[in-house]
């Protein structure tokens, strides 16, 4: 091992220009996989918040007798989709509409009878908060005889489902390229150490030097060159998240930066590719030399 990080060390002084170069490319590709990466984050976490808003409301019959809602109601929380189960009286939800309906308060104040029914709100668990489990459980409610109505926001919850999975769909279709791109770097750039050491390596092969022995310099330089590359790139991502966090560019309110075990990843996701590239590398040309 001591050998290894030697040859690897030697090779970094005898090419400074390619390895500085090399990190610098490999930093800057995973500099902006993670600036990718924060914005999905965030995304994420924004469909979260929207999601949490998914509800399945059915209103009810007046007059129906409050021991049967109870009941309705202990039913319902026994679905394996619903988290919480919430009684909104005549009253209640008028001084909702009369709150949170603006344009409509005047209309409110002068009413001599109450328009709105009441109901039951029915919140689902995160993991079922999407338009198949919501319709399944409206389906459901539609089978007790007091309700008179259920709804649940049907094509606002189909675009958001449609908007999870785009940004799933890009945010695996533009890691995958960042990650191509970073290896085809890496690769040239160890390609170009093989070529620059091409005689050293002959030597190494007439005094009785195995592939994987000649190798492991190669591939531990890769590893090295992936890893101060995530460092980097952590570095320029933390500066960047910090400058929007601070407001200066009027976006820093809610955003979330990586935790421990996603700066690991990226850490780790560096020292693959580095790897990565140079036994692909190594691996094509180390016989041509």
């Amino acid at each position: 091992m001591k050998l290894l990080w030697r040859e690897a060390m030697l090779a970094f002084k005898r090419t400074r220009t390619l390895s500085v170069l090399s990190i610098t490319t490999i930093a800057f590709a995973l500099f902006v996989s993670g600036l990718f990466g924060l914005v999905a984050l965030n995304l994420r976490s924004a469909l979260r918040n929207v999601a949490e808003r998914v509800e399945v409301v059915a209103f009810v019959f007046r007059g129906t007798p409050s021991q049967q809602l109870q009941v309705a109601s202990d039913d319902i929380s026994a679905f394996p989709e619903v988290l919480e189960v919430r009684y909104v009286s005549e009253e209640e939800a008028l001084t909702r509409a009369r709150r949170d309906l603006v344009e409509f308060q005047e209309a409110y104040q002068d009413l001599e009878i109450n328009p709105l029914p009441p109901s039951l709100e029915i919140r689902l668990r995160p993991e079922f908060r999407d338009a198949r489990h919501a319709g399944e459980v409206a389906e459901r409610l539609r089978g007790f005889e007091f309700v008179e109505d259920v709804r649940y926001g049907r094509d606002w919850v189909e675009r958001l489902d449609a908007l999870r999975q785009i940004a799933a769909f890009v945010g695996l279709a533009i890691g995958l390229a960042f990650a191509l791109v970073s290896i085809v770097i890496i690769g040239v750039t160890i390609r170009m150490t093989v070529l620059h050491r091409a005689r050293e390596i002959r030597i190494m092969r007439l005094v009785g030097a195995t592939d994987w022995f000649i190798r492991g310099p190669f591939l531990l330089e890769g590893i090295i060159k992936g890893l101060i590359g995530g460092v980097v790139a952590s570095i320029l991502c933390a500066a960047v998240f910090g400058a929007f966090a601070a407001g200066q560019f009027g976006l820093g309110m809610g955003l979330t930066f990586f935790g421990p075990l996603e700066v690991i990843a990226l850490l780790l996701f560096g020292m693959l590719l580095g790897l990565t590239g140079s036994l692909v590398s190594v691996g094509r040309h180390l016989k041509k030399v």
